[in-house]
């Protein structure tokens, strides 16, 4: 009989876990972050990111975090805008407020950093952009200011 009864203990201490796996698998998950294939390029005041594959980004969900040199922009833009402090107005594409709410496969995005932003874009700098949506990391880019 006891043999018996030591299977059965296991056989209940299996379904239990299983439950257990099953109802922690099923509570919340957290958020997956879109999975695209970006690049950078950079000139004298204009940062542009190219979608060149894979899953559209909601720019809502977006915040951009540009740095030159290891130096954090002083302002950092607000996608989506049309107007802010240390940029250029009118950025293009989904970063531009008016524009379509998701950046997508073979969409580039712009935006205008302003002189009145520090550090300031110069050639041969090393820019460095930071993309997180709802908090998740997206990529992180880096290119060379070149002359615009």
């Amino acid at each position: 009989m006891a043999p018996v009864a030591g299977v059965l203990l296991i056989a209940i201490t299996v379904v239990l876990a299983g439950g257990v796996a099953a109802a922690a698998l099923d509570g919340p998950s957290a958020t997956v972050p879109p999975s695209a294939v970006l690049s950078l390029s950079a000139t004298d005041d204009r940062i542009a990111i190219d979608h060149r594959g894979g899953d559209p980004i909601d720019v809502s969900a977006v915040t951009i975090r540009v740095s030159v040199d290891g130096e954090p922009l002083d302002e950092q833009p607000p996608v989506p805008f049309f107007s802010a402090a240390g940029f250029h107005p009118g950025p293009t594409g989904p970063f531009n407020s008016a524009g379509d709410d998701a950046l997508r496969a073979g969409e580039t995005a712009t935006f205008r950093v302003a002189d009145t932003n520090d550090p300031t874009l110069e050639p041969g700098r090393r820019v460095t952009v930071e993309i997180t949506a709802d908090g998740q990391p997206v990529a992180t880019l880096e290119a060379f200011v070149e002359s615009g």
